[in-house]
């Protein structure tokens, strides 16, 4: 197989199903060769289950490209550190670390409990944190030794994250702080050779059909805008030598659309040169929100 990414290795956690699964089967179409990591969960994280990331494996073997199976959990320390160090044991190094594995926990705040949202936080904020920081060891290392690195981190954020989500509280929150991770990854490790982007995907997955039916519903004509193969070629490509200047960046895609996200910028601003009284803020706050735009609801408000 050849293609954008011949010859990259690529870590694809949360691979067995769903979009975690288009993008293997997608890098493996272009040419890469590919760490199917997955656990097996149930949609909150219970259980586990090896034939998910075998099946991965064989669909992308049969069609001749080079893929392994890993069965560890992203967010355990040394268990990260083994997803890496099969990339380097099966191909000789690392390239790509695509994070993808997340769970959810929907509850209404009111009702939301410390159990779920240190388990929400867990398998997203930290899973990020382990995976990618031995994959940053890697090339450091590499560069440290003269090579010329070219690696790519790829995070998953959420529109959640980006806007919130009624009844998903905590998924919001570690999706909001995967964004900003990936704007301080993009800072600090560009010296190395490596970028970093995140992806805010909309598609049908077991997430979203339980959270987002209607929306989600299978199209029987025409162009199945919530399909997530739809979100895969744009992963492949953050991935390829070709997106070498493209970092810090959060990609909100769904069906056809990329959307490159504005970030936080500086909004309408009043600087009166001296200190306000507490009376005196409100005029000028309602004065600054008159000229603002006003912010995208949250989801499912």
């Amino acid at each position: 197989m050849t293609g954008i990414c011949d010859n990259r290795v690529v870590i694809v956690t949360g691979a067995g199903r769903g979009l975690g699964r288009e993008y293997a089967l997608a890098f493996a179409a272009e040419g890469a060769k590919l760490v199917v990591n997955d656990i097996g969960t149930t949609l909150g994280g219970e259980g586990t289950d090896a034939s998910p990331a075998q099946q991965v494996v064989e669909e992308i073997r049969a069609a001749g490209g080079e893929a392994i199976a890993n069965g560890d959990d992203v967010a355990d320390w040394d268990g990260a550190g083994r997803i890496v160090a099969a990339a380097i044991e099966a191909f000789g190094r690392l390239d790509v670390v695509v994070n993808n594995a997340g769970i959810v926990r929907d509850r209404m705040f009111v009702s939301a409990t410390l159990e779920e949202w240190d388990a929400t936080m867990r398998v997203h904020l930290r899973g990020h944190f382990c995976v990618t920081r031995h994959a940053v060891d890697h090339w450091r290392a590499r560069q440290k030794a003269g090579e010329t690195v070219d690696a790519r981190i790829i995070n998953t954020t959420s529109g959640a994250g980006l806007q919130g989500s009624i009844a998903q509280a905590a998924y919001s929150t570690a999706k909001g702080g995967i964004a900003a991770l990936t704007l301080v990854q993009a800072a600090e490790l560009g010296r190395y050779g490596i970028t970093a982007n995140a992806l805010a995907p909309s598609a049908r997955t077991r997430m979203t059909e339980q959270a987002f039916a209607d929306k989600m519903a299978t199209t029987e004509d025409g162009f199945d805008v919530q399909h997530p193969a739809n979100i895969a070629a744009t992963v492949v490509w953050l991935g390829s030598p070709d997106s070498a200047g493209v970092t810090g960046r959060v990609f909100e895609l769904e069906g056809g659309r990329i959307t490159i996200e504005d970030g936080w910028q500086l909004g309408a601003t009043i600087d009166r040169g001296a200190r306000w009284t507490p009376a005196e803020v409100g005029d000028a706050v309602r004065d600054l929100l008159s000229e603002q735009r006003p912010p995208r609801a949250v989801w499912g408000s």
